[in-house]
This record gives structure tokens, C-alpha cells and sequence, in this order.
């Protein structure tokens, strides 16, 4: 590597031994991935007490499917992989199973025809058995890549549920962030070095933010500085919370711009973006596969607003809805992007001005 190209330490220990350009602009994705449509008959078997098809069956299936989606991330050349989810239903619903203190009474209507299985806290939480280390152990086995590991945010966790044991969400939602911190210390025993917190309910209540950032401080409490901490806010209105939201002990803000064509690209200009920025290059919610050419010119909107070393590409979001080969398609040419703009910026051939508003069309 060129001495004169900046290095982020933090960032730079997830370069692949034979990266061949002296930049590095990390590929990941921010988690959740299509399902093997078999999983989803596997799971269909499994719920069904006429058949033999049983538990053994079952954790066989989701490994496999773990398999096929991490090995289908490093074919289209992601740095940081997970495995899609494949073992997660919902987000929240996932991890109020695991916690003590949640039980769930059925389906509640959310909008349209559409049902969530909205939990209720009915007395304090507590930790119980990790919720993800085996997850992540698998994942790490099954790969050569650094993996990262998504978890729900506390605020979210608190946002999207019944409280009926608490005086207030801010209360349960610090009780929960004290939890999510020991997930977290086990998940770095066991070796994980790039965390993701979901917070999606900040974008929703952004007033909130000073909450999810006194959460965020407990959760990062006693994390080594070597462990990549990122914060996912998908959709939004972000000059709502920024800039105070680069307070936040996080390393990454992964954030969704590409659905909403960049507009709000510039509330990041002003102040200066100081932490990584993790750029949705990618609409999670557009059935159809981005252009390489399309992804670079995205990736060059991420570096009006950071340094190279600054630069994080991804998806807006999970793209556990799209198609599977849509999903595949999507990685993949943002991979191939980002490796063009790496080999542009180390020929000296992009001019692009930080920090400068984006013109507006005539």
C-alpha cells in the first residue's frame, strides 16, 4: 500500500490479504436476505404435527440454508458477510423469544391486511442464554470472510412492543441495552469483531435520540476499541437527528439513501461527516438489479460527503423481500462497483468536491 493513502484502522482490518488497491471501501450487506424457498417448506413441515419431519430435520435445514447464503455472499465478493438471517423470522420477535420478561398473546394489525406478533414486556428483562453466539460461530466456521453480526437495537426492541412492566419506554429500553452489551461481550469472546445495531423506531421518533444514544453508551460499555460498532437507521427524516447524532460511541452510520435518489445527501455536508459513513448504494425496495455503472455513480455521492477511508458500501437495507436472484444480482455489481471506484481513486482520476451542497436540477 501507498504510504501517502490514509488508513482506518478500524475499517482496514476487514481488507481481504490480497485487496489489490492501495484504497479499500469495505463491502457488506446490512442483513437480512431472500430465504431459499425450501426453508420456508422446511418450516412449513416442521410446524406440522402430521408430519415426521422434526426438530433434527429442522436445525439441519437452517444450517444449510446459513451455508448457501454466506457462500453466496463471498461468490459476489462481499469483504463482511452474514448469513442472511436465515435463522430469524422478525426482528424484534426474534429476540423477545430470547428474552426473559416477553411473552406474545397473538397478531396485531399494523396497517392494510398486514399482521405483526407484537410482544409485551410483562416484567423486567433479563438475560438468559446468548442469543446469537451460536449463530455467529457457525457463520465463521462456514466462512473465511469477517462476519458481521446484526442485532436490534434496545430503543427498537422497546418501541415496537406492549410495555406493561415499565414506567416508561426509556426505562425498559436502558434495562434491554444493558443486554444487549452482554450479547455483545460474548459475541466477542467468541471472536466477532463487527457489530450492527438496528435502530430503525429512531427514524420514526427522532426526538428520541438522545435516549438511543445514552443506550447506545451502555451498550458499548467495556467493548474493546477494536470491535467495529455500527448503527443501522433505515428511512427517515435524518436532518431531524443529525447532526446530534454523531455523539453516538458508534464507528459506522449505516444509513438508506439510495431509495429517496440522494435528496437528503446533503444534511450530512454541514457539519462534516466524522465518523464512517456505511452509503445504501443499492434500493433494497426496487426489484431490479443497479447498473455497475449506476452503483459507482452512488458510491461517488458517498465521497461528497467522507474520505475514501471514511466509506462504507452496502444496500440501503435488508433485501430479504426481493428475489433472491435480484438480491444476488445487487451484491454482486456493487462489488464490482466498488472495486472500479477503488481503482479510479488510486489512478487519481475522481475530482469530487467534499462537503460542497448538491446542485439542484434545472
Amino acid at each position: 500500500m501507498s504510504p501517502d493513502t490514509p488508513v482506518n484502522e478500524n475499517k482496514d482490518q476487514f481488507r481481504p490479504d490480497d485487496h489489490d488497491t492501495d484504497h479499500f471501501l469495505l463491502t457488506t450487506v446490512v442483513g437480512s436476505y431472500p430465504k431459499p424457498k425450501w426453508l420456508n417448506r422446511a418450516k412449513e413441515l416442521y410446524q406440522d404435527d402430521d408430519h415426521e419431519f422434526d426438530a433434527e430435520d429442522w436445525q439441519e435445514a437452517k444450517d444449510d440454508a446459513a451455508r448457501l447464503i454466506t457462500a453466496e455472499h463471498e461468490r459476489a465478493g462481499l469483504d463482511a458477510v452474514v448469513d442472511g438471517e436465515m435463522r430469524r423470522n422478525e426482528m424484534v420477535e426474534f429476540f423477545a423469544h430470547r428474552i426473559e420478561g416477553y411473552e406474545f398473546n397473538g397478531p396485531v394489525k399494523v396497517w392494510g391486511h398486514n399482521y405483526f406478533d407484537k410482544p409485551s414486556v410483562v416484567s423486567e428483562v433479563e438475560y438468559d442464554d446468548s442469543w446469537l453466539v451460536d449463530e455467529y460461530e457457525f457463520t465463521a466456521a462456514a466462512s473465511d470472510r469477517p462476519v458481521k453480526v446484526p442485532i436490534t437495537g434496545p430503543y427498537t426492541l422497546a418501541n415496537w412492543s406492549f410495555n406493561e412492566a415499565y414506567d416508561d419506554d426509556e426505562e425498559l429500553a436502558y434495562d434491554l441495552a444493558d443486554l444487549v452489551n452482554e450479547e455483545i461481550e460474548k459475541l466477542v469472546e467468541a471472536g466477532a469483531r463487527y457489530i450492527q445495531i438496528d435502530e430503525p423506531a429512531l427514524a420514526t421518533t427522532p426526538d428520541d435520540h438522545a435516549i438511543v444514544g445514552e443506550a447506545l453508551e451502555r451498550i458499548v460499555a467495556d467493548i474493546p476499541e477494536e470491535v467495529r460498532i455500527g448503527l443501522h437507521v433505515c428511512y427517515g427524516d435524518y436532518s431531524r437527528i443529525y447532526p446530534e447524532i454523531l455523539e453516538f460511541p458508534v464507528d459506522e452510520f449505516d444509513l438508506e439513501l439510495a431509495n429517496g435518489d440522494y435528496e437528503q445527501l446533503d444534511v450530512f455536508k454541514d457539519p462534516a461527516f466524522t465518523k464512517d459513513l456505511a452509503l445504501g448504494v443499492t434500493d433494497a425496495h426496487v426489484a431490479e438489479v443497479e447498473s455497475v455503472e449506476q452503483i459507482e455513480e452512488n458510491i461517488k455521492k458517498g465521497l461528497e460527503v467522507v474520505p475514501p477511508e471514511q466509506l462504507v458500501v452496502s444496500p440501503d437495507c435488508g433485501v430479504k423481500l426481493l428475489p433472491r436472484e435480484v438480491a444476488y444480482g445487487k451484491m454482486a455489481n456493487m462489488v464490482e462497483a466498488a472495486r472500479n471506484v477503488e481503482a479510479a481513486l488510486d489512478a487519481g482520476e475522481l475530482d469530487i468536491e467534499r462537503g460542497a451542497p448538491t446542485p439542484a436540477d434545472d
